[in-house]
Parts: structure tokens; C-alpha cells; sequence
């Protein structure tokens, strides 16, 4: 139990410096620079099971694709490879990712049970390492077949029909972006004040993400004023929330919303827990509002 708590504790660590490592750089992890990229803007899955990743498994695998220059998004664990009839290529080396869940031990339901009260969770993290199909051989053709990324002009018109279907006020004019907790609703300025039209949507989504913490939503704590702790949290949430969502529909922005990035470090340095926390409500959010275009996983 106790080596489990290091490994679980070395992976909070190292994830994070990761992350602070390139925002040192003035890079943003959840904005790559897709045009350098062998593969386009979407979101990574396995391979064998279709299945999107998400929260931070998200930034350690859109990191690994654009420092390893990967074709693909697909991955694979070194099992699931052997199972599909192919094989991880020798030297290959392995990308880690993790699993958070929460268990209520054995003796503390037997506890909780004598005691009438609810069981107290214990929270885990697991680590797993996967592969890239790029580096793999002998994978069925429906594996290693090229990712459908959607076409840029279709992702723009499904991006717009979904910000109508969440129903969401969301006003167009002015000068500033912004969505207002207390009035529940998103200002957003015309495209035409955008030098490139197609960093609206990234600006939208964004600001869309933190209409789904409101309290009849996703209600997350929407109570700090700017520069606060708390305010910083829910930019980075709302930040990575646009970024997925963005990738979802295949659309690669080029604006990047670095304003924030003192108060990030900041935060992530003082909490190596953090950025797992705002990564996986990214997702949340990200999925709450990709439901609205039946994108939701």
C-alpha cells in the first residue's frame, strides 16, 4: 500500500512538471501546434476499442504525438496489440497514462455498516502504458486505417448548430468575451473582429465552458473574482474544455489564450493535484456540451 502511494504520488508529480515545464516555455499543452504535427487535430482513442480518452490522458497523448511526430491518435496497450494479432516493434518504448478511480475498502464498509453511516471512498490512480499503432506491426487494416478527421467547412456547421442547441443566451457584439455567472449567459464579439474567423468558435466554446459550471449544470465554484486562486482554476477548466471540444470537430485554432498562464503555474505549483482535478471537469464540460451535437462519449 505504501509503494502504491509513491507511484500514485511520483505520477501526480511528474504529469505536473510536465505541464509546467511548457507553460515555462510559453506553450500551451492543450493547444498544440497541430500544422507541425504528422496527424491532424482530433482527439486520441485505442484503437481497439474506439474509445476517447480523456482528462489528462488527453495532454500526455497529444504531447507524446507532437514530440514523437505519430501519424496517428490511435493507441494500444502492449496486450490489447498482441490480441489484435500484431505486436509492439522491439525497442518500442511505451507512453504512461493513468486511471482515477474511487474504492470503499472492505474493513471501512464493515465499519460504516456497524456505525450507520455512509462508507468513506478511497481514491486510486493506476498507471498504464500504451502504444502508439505507429509503433506496432501487424495490426488488422481497421486499426492502422487512417483517422476521419471532419472536413473544416462541416465542423464549423455542426460547431455552430451545436452552440444553438444548448440553448445558452449567448450574445454577439461588443469588444470582450466573457460568460456571467450571476445573468447566465455568454458575450461573445462579432467574427469579423477576429483576424481569423475560425478562432470565434475556440473564443465560444471557451466561454461556453463555463456556462456549463453553472449551478444548474455541472456546478462547479464560479465564485472568484479575477486573480484569484479560484478564478485561475476555472480559466484553466474552461480553456481545456474549448481545446477538446475544438479537437472533437477537427477545428485547430490558432489563437492562444495565454493571458492566464502566470496564475496557472501558480496554482499548479502549489497543488501537483491540480491539473488531474481540472482535466477530468474539462472533460465533463467538454462532454456535457458535445451531448448537445451527439458527440458526447
Amino acid at each position: 500500500m505504501r509503494q502504491e502511494r509513491i507511484e500514485r504520488a511520483s505520477l501526480y508529480s511528474e504529469v505536473t512538471n510536465r505541464i509546467i515545464a511548457e507553460l515555462e516555455e510559453g506553450r500551451l499543452p492543450w493547444v498544440q501546434p497541430w500544422d507541425s504535427a504528422a496527424c491532424g487535430c482530433t482527439m486520441p482513442q485505442n484503437a481497439g476499442t474506439g474509445r476517447k480518452y480523456s482528462g489528462i490522458n488527453v495532454l500526455i497523448l497529444w504531447a507524446e504525438v507532437v514530440a514523437k511526430g505519430h501519424a496517428s491518435q490511435r493507441w494500444l496497450t502492449y496486450r490489447q496489440a498482441e490480441a489484435a494479432g500484431g505486436n509492439v516493434r522491439r525497442g518500442e518504448k511505451g507512453t504512461v497514462i493513468c486511471y482515477a478511480d474511487r474504492f470503499t475498502p472492505k474493513a471501512e464498509q464493515e465499519q460504516a455498516r456497524s456505525e450507520d453511516r455512509e462508507a468513506r471512498q478511497v481514491a486510486f490512480l493506476k498507471r498504464f502504458v500504451v502504444f502508439n499503432i505507429d509503433q506496432c506491426e501487424g495490426l488488422p487494416d481497421d486499426y492502422i486505417a487512417p483517422m476521419v478527421s471532419p472536413d473544416p467547412v462541416l465542423a464549423i456547421t455542426e460547431a455552430d448548430a451545436l452552440i444553438a442547441a444548448t440553448g445558452a443566451r449567448v450574445n454577439i457584439g461588443g469588444g470582450e468575451a466573457f460568460y456571467s455567472p450571476s445573468h447566465d449567459f455568454v458575450q461573445v464579439p462579432p467574427q469579423a473582429a477576429f483576424h481569423e474567423p475560425i478562432n470565434w468558435y475556440r473564443t465560444a466554446l471557451h466561454e461556453l465552458g463555463h456556462w456549463t459550471g453553472h449551478g444548474s449544470r455541472l456546478d462547479r465554484d464560479q465564485k472568484g473574482g479575477f486573480g484569484s486562486e479560484a478564478y485561475a482554476r476555472e480559466e484553466l477548466v474552461a480553456e481545456m474544455a474549448a481545446a477538446f471540444t475544438c479537437a472533437s470537430f477537427g477545428i485547430a485554432p490558432t489563437v492562444r489564450h495565454s493571458d492566464y498562464i502566470a496564475s496557472w503555474l501558480s496554482v499548479l505549483r502549489d497543488d501537483e493535484k491540480a491539473i488531474f482535478r481540472a482535466a477530468s471537469q474539462a472533460s465533463k464540460a467538454s462532454d456535457y456540451l458535445l451531448a448537445f451535437a451527439g458527440e458526447g462519449q
